[in-house]
């Protein structure tokens, strides 16, 4: 079945009125919202979304190490956005490959770390438990984890998994059941189940 190419996402111009609320973008109002957001946020601005989002924001946060530029880095941001974690901290090389997030790295705040003694280190301020997600010897299956509610949901570079000094640092490793040939999972993909694992636990009752 061929895709319809004439499929429009979002809403035309605002019909009627313009509404007077300070969170409506005029600019959108004149010419339409084809962005990819929920149906609550049309024609808002940026800045409101962002905002907005910050008062309903969960108390997890996800990090990433990319010491070799990691692909994975924009969907582990998109999936951040989709569950509203607090932020996404990238640790090791600042640059990431922003296409995978699909503009959802505009919402969702991202914070840098260049190593990872610096990242342990604001978490330790925050008192902020380090959980981390690798299929790593001795790790405990995520499916049977009771999570914290405020902790760092870690997980390592595609390929290489969690540095020694990031696995060290960890209250808890936890490891996604595969029942398939191959030996690991994508890191994206990993973020996700972490993430909706944490939903399930805590944040269900208050989508």
């Amino acid at each position: 079945m061929e895709p319809d190419t004439d499929l429009e996402v979002g809403v035309g111009p605002w019909e009627g009125p313009w509404p007077a609320a300070p969170h409506y973008d005029p600019q959108l109002l004149a010419d339409g919202d084809r962005r990819n957001v929920v149906d609550r946020y049309r024609y808002w601005r940026l800045e409101a979304i962002v905002a907005d989002l910050d008062t309903r924001r969960h108390p997890f946060h996800v990090a990433i190490e990319n010491w070799r530029h990691d692909l994975n880095i924009g969907t582990v941001v998109r999936n951040a956005n989709a569950f509203l974690a607090a932020e996404v901290h990238i640790v090791g090389r600042r640059r990431w490959n922003r296409r995978g997030a699909m503009v959802t790295d505009r919402y969702q705040h991202v914070r840098h770390h260049p190593d990872v003694e610096g990242f342990l280190a604001w978490t330790r301020e925050r008192d902020l438990s380090l959980i981390g997600i690798d299929n790593l010897p001795g790790a405990r299956p995520l499916e049977r984890a009771v999570l914290p509610e405020r902790c760092v949901l870690l997980f390592g570079q595609e390929g290489p998994g969690l540095s020694e000094e990031a696995r060290l640092a960890c209250s808890a490793v936890y490891s996604i059941a595969q029942f398939g040939s191959t030996r690991s999972i994508n890191a994206g993909v990993a973020s996700g189940i972490a993430m909706h694992t944490w939903i399930r636990q805590y944040g269900v009752a208050n989508p």
